[in-house]
């Protein structure tokens, strides 16, 4: 059982013999105040802090394992509540203001975010998502179990605070006033307000109506109520109300964030620009607290690293002797059995390509500066000085050389193809098109050397392109409105493969089924079995044999292989579409190809495939005249496949698994090249390159080129300053989304953790789909439905008492979460019930708190259809779709297959749609119309298609939450005309977007593609704007009323008399 006391002493922790002072601390967090207002607690390295108004030297009142934010003083002086991490998840925890043991207070495996407190401070409100949607729940100073604060599955209720005169729970309800509170100058109809509910009068009041946002309410004891505000100048600032009215009491320029008014409403404590604030309610002035405190920094220490079996680039050197290779942005070279490894000295930048030169002693590499990838090179023995070769403000990637490695081809930002030559080491530009900042595929050349083969995007598709180099001529070779990518030139220069989904495009989804196909660049014909009959009987010349020795010579007498010069590459781009042969397999999915091997007549093309079993593995299709193609796995490659085939000195090489293995193609298996090295590096540096290449791609990638009005420059300058600063890799999340939310910008997020944060102890919370009474914690309220509980077998009641969990007698009087909650999740649970004073037990198969989460939004879809067949007289179909994604589109044309031909008309639910990608083909469907009518003799008529929703009403329902994919389909429903849309304005959250990853595995979007409609109205700033505006407010969900959707369905049935 996961004990309630951790047993910790927070009275007087001893500070390190290592600390070091700081005159300037930042990053010191949810600072809060005792109710005299005169000491200050706050969150630091991951601590709980104290200090005084007066004199602001702080002492650590805590050093838990993990994190702990969020701390919040009794109203009556005595008790810090707060969220800890020690245990992996967060929970709640209590201490004294003065010291002693920690108490937890909740035991879930959900997040739980500490809130506010009652003020009889015998409560705590928090917000937890354990039951799906985050919302407000409050437990007892003493433990027990927690209890939601208000129902329905949409109330998203957060930042309570209680009001002591009137009853009021003050609150806000969006996810602009919760995680996505960083976003800057965000209006529409998913705003935070200002609002309040007394749940003993029933009683709900508004008190801003501002379009953008109002929130962090907190209240002092006579009822003065503060908030912050982005309406006088679009920086969230201090506000009060004053007769009924909005009134700001700090114009900063930059923002603050989460107040906290003291108990006797002397002060009000924030933060701004990373450091405490402190307004004084009597004078009207806001001052920084200097707080002064012993540091002990630690990112500055170097840390060691381990490229064995983390190494992300590679290659081999001419002469076939040593690798060069890529871990954590550091650069080694070794002898090619990796015995004998060298880090290469170089800047603190992030390296990401190397490749050998043709003097096989010089390293050419890409590294970042500034954030941007720019070309350097490098003694490879690692006695050089680096030296720069471009000083691009843009990204500088994806070198390919040519056979001779004379010259490199490489593409630089979003729309060049540039050629390096290896002599001069001078770049140029060979063609400027939509090349696109990332998401490529590799260039190369042509055998011969003469030409340049690459991809660029027409329509959001690739289509290969080739260059003359000496001509300066493209051509297109594929122009078609689906992708053609990973163009790979064959030895020979008579083919490029590639792969594609011909007759599928690949956005929004991707590539789905590729297979890998060949291109004949002209009309050749297949060999003559005839011919080769005849060099059965070709007379062989004899080579006159060389008498002449010498025999004093005691060198190798071994000569290099004569070079085969190329034959010149032609290319006939009449009907060259017609002259395209599949290669690889017809089922599954095919990518690639890495690697094209030609030996004599054989052509070996090698390229990833789940074909098998459906796991990714290597695989490689022969090609010999006379003989079927035979396709083989090789062996060792089921984890991935693999990439980067290299060849030198006559054997394959491949990076697979993080490692460099040796690829033999004959005998179909991978040899594993042993490397292992130890580096160091330090996470002060890190951070500051991460920082800087988060940047940087978000200027060369974000959809809107003037970065929705803020100046992007300015604001890496703004934000930078704070860098020296950060402590540690909490601080580096909070200041790269900072960053990120000044352009007021939806799919932004910067994610990042390390092996430093990681806590060894980590708990299961083991749901079962039963659900219990608020007052009385341990009896059965209900049966969740398809929950585990939700079975034949299983006989549980409402009114039924739990009293055994596993054998154990439970204590009602603690949390019950703690009898479900393990170190690890358990196959089966056994509970005993108590029924009329009779025991009896179950057995049930404990499921998620997600999959509880899941279930409970089902019962609201559930309700919802119901409503309709009643109030529609069952001639309506209802359903609704969570996402955008492929498991709820599947779920759409089942639901579609079973209920639109016997309904008359459709209600297609988009409300909390969270997007995906899935809007054309709902689009197309519901475009369906009936063209003519079939039978057979004797039948019933029957329409074509099958399926026409558009030759019936349709209502489209949205609200302020339906975001992202949810708006694409939403504005094409409009667009074509398909129906009415009744709601409210949808939430202006669409991009479409990816991400990158940076040296440390942290992972950053890039919201790269703006949504317009017809007539040029971005989407992500306009949203999309109902037929029939209705709003289904919090009351409404209290109470579980639907306007919206008795709308729809009086709409419905209006066109249907």
């Amino acid at each position: 059982m996961r004990a309630i006391l951790t047993g910790l002493l927070a009275a007087a922790l001893s500070l390190p013999a290592t600390a070091q002072s700081s005159s300037e601390v930042y990053f010191t967090t949810y600072p809060t105040l005792t109710p005299d207002g005169r000491t200050v607690i706050f969150s630091f390295e991951g601590d709980l802090w104290k200090t005084t108004i007066q004199q602001p030297g702080a002492t650590r009142l805590t050093a838990m394992p993990g994190n702990e934010t969020l701390a919040k003083v009794s109203p009556d002086g005595k008790w810090i509540a707060f969220t800890a991490t020690q245990f992996g998840n967060a929970d709640i925890f209590l201490m004294p203001v003065d010291g002693g043991e920690v108490k937890q207070l909740t035991m879930h495996e959900a997040s739980d975010q500490m809130e506010s407190w009652s003020w009889d401070s015998k409560h705590v409100y928090f917000t937890s998502n354990r039951n799906g949607n985050p919302t407000s729940y409050k437990v007892g100073l003493n433990g027990g179990t927690p209890v939601r604060v208000f129902d329905h599955h949409f109330n998203l209720i957060h930042n309570i605070a209680e009001h002591p005169l009137t009853g009021e729970l003050f609150f806000n309800d969006t996810w602009e006033s919760s995680f996505a509170a960083n976003r800057k100058r965000y209006k529409g109809d998913f705003n935070p307000d200002i609002q309040s509910y007394i749940p003993a009068s029933k009683t709900y009041k508004r008190y801003t109506d501002y379009r953008g946002k109002d929130m962090w309410t907190t209240i002092d004891r006579k009822g003065n109520v503060y908030f912050v505000s982005d309406e006088e100048n679009g920086e969230y600032n201090l506000y009060t109300f004053s007769n009924g009215r909005k009134k700001a009491l700090t114009k900063f320029t930059s923002s603050i964030k989460r107040p906290f008014a003291s108990a006797d409403g002397s002060k009000v404590i924030f933060e701004r620009d990373y450091q405490v604030w402190v307004y004084d309610v009597a004078s009207g002035k806001s001052e920084k607290l200097p707080i002064r405190l012993f540091r002990n920094p630690v990112l500055p220490k170097e840390q060691d690293f381990e490229v064995s079996g983390k190494i992300s680039h590679y290659d081999v050197s001419p002469d076939g002797k040593k690798l060069a290779f890529v871990s954590r942005g550091e650069i080694f070279v070794s002898d090619i059995e990796g015995k004998f490894v060298r880090q290469i000295p170089r800047a603190s930048e992030r390296a990401v390509q190397v490749q050998w030169l043709k003097d096989n002693r010089t390293l050419l590499y890409n590294e970042t500066v500034e954030g941007y990838l720019n070309w350097f090179t490098v003694a490879a023995d690692g006695n050089g000085t680096p030296k720069q070769l471009t000083k691009d403000k843009r990204n500088n990637r994806m070198l390919a050389v040519n056979k001779e490695r004379t010259e490199g081809v490489y593409l630089s930002g979003r729309d060049e193809v540039r050629v390096i030559d290896l002599k001069t080491l001078e770049s140029r530009t060979i063609v400027k098109d939509e090349i696109w900042a990332f998401q490529n595929a590799m260039p190369g050349f042509s055998p011969d050397g003469e030409y340049v083969v690459f991809t660029a995007y027409r329509n959001f598709e690739q289509d290969i392109l080739v260059h003359h180099l000496k001509k300066k001529t493209t051509i297109n070779l594929t122009n078609t409105g689906v992708t053609e990518t990973n163009p790979y030139w064959s030895p020979d220069g008579k083919y490029i493969y590639f792969s594609s989904s011909r007759t599928k495009p690949a956005y929004p989804f991707g590539l789905q089924n590729p297979k890998v196909y060949r291109v004949a660049l002209d009309k050749f014909d297949d060999p003559f079995r005839a011919d080769k009959f005849d060099e059965l009987f070709k007379k062989e010349e004899k080579k006159e044999e060389k008498k002449e020795e010498k025999k004093d010579d005691k060198k190798d007498d071994k000569k290099p292989a004569e070079k085969k010069t190329p034959e010149p590459v032609t290319i006939n781009t009449a009907k060259i579409m017609d002259r395209i042969d599949q290669i690889s397999p017809s089922f599954g999915s095919q990518y690639g190809p890495l690697y094209i091997l030609q030996k004599g007549d054989k052509t070996s093309v090698f390229y990833i495939s789940n074909h098998a079993d459906g796991r990714s593995a290597l695989w490689k299709t022969v090609l010999e005249p006379f003989e079927a193609p035979k396709t083989d796995k090789i062996n060792g490659t089921e984890m991935g496949g693999g990439s980067d085939i290299k060849e030198a000195d006559g054997k394959l090489y491949i990076l697979a698994g993080g490692h460099i293995q040796k690829l033999n193609p004959d005998a179909n298996k991978l040899d594993k090249i042993e490397i292992s090295q130890q580096f160091y590096r330090n996470l002060r540096t890190e951070f500051e390159q991460i920082f800087h290449e988060t940047w940087a791609n978000v200027e060369e990638n974000f959809y809107n080129a003037e970065f929705h009005g803020a100046d992007w420059k300015k604001l890496r300058e703004q934000y930078a300053r704070f860098i020296p600063y950060v402590n540690n890799r909490t601080d580096l999340r909070i200041l790269v989304n900072d960053l990120l939310g000044e352009l007021n910008s939806s799919h932004l997020g910067f994610n990042s953790s390390g092996e430093e944060e990681k806590i060894n102890l980590s708990y299961r919370t083991m749901e079962t789909g039963i659900l219990f009474n608020d007052q009385h914690p341990y009896t059965v309220s209900r049966i969740v439905a398809k929950s585990n509980a939700d079975r034949v077998n299983v006989d549980v009641r409402a009114g039924d008492v739990l009293t055994k969990v596993n054998g154990v007698n439970v204590d009602k009087s603690l949390c019950r979460d703690q009898y479900f909650t393990r170190p690890s999740f358990e196959r089966e649970i056994t509970l005993t019930f108590e029924r009329e004073g009779k025991p009896y037990d179950v057995r049930l198969h404990p499921q998620s708190y997600g999959a509880l989460g899941e279930q409970l939004y089902d019962e609201w879809t559930a309700s919802n259809e119901s409503k309709v067949d009643k109030l529609g007289n069952n001639r309506i179909a209802y359903t609704h779709m969570k996402n955008m994604g492929g498991g709820e589109l599947e779920k759409f044309l089942i639901d579609m297959a079973a209920k639109i031909g016997s309904k008359d008309a459709l209600i297609l639910d988009l409300r909390y749609n969270t997007g995906g990608n899935v809007h054309d083909e709902v689009l197309k469907f519901l475009s369906q119309k009936p063209y003519l009518q079939w039978q057979y003799r004797g039948g019933k008529l029957s329409p074509q298609p099958n399926f026409a929703p558009a030759g019936k009403p349709i209502v489209l329902l949205i609200n302020e939450q339906s975001l992202s994919d949810a708006e694409m389909t939403a504005a094409g429903f409009k667009a074509l005309k398909l129906g009415k849309i009744i709601g409210t304005e949808s939430y202006r959250w669409i991009i479409f977007t990816s991400g990158k990853g940076l040296v440390d595995g942290s992972f950053y979007r890039l919201p790269s593609w703006g949504c317009y409609t017809l007539d040029g109205k971005n989407l992500e700033k306009e949203g999309v704007a109902p037929d029939i505006y209705v709003k289904t407010s919090f009351t409404d969900r209290l109470e579980d009323k639907d306007p919206q959707l008795e709308k729809a369905v009086q709409e419905i049935m209006n066109d249907l008399k």
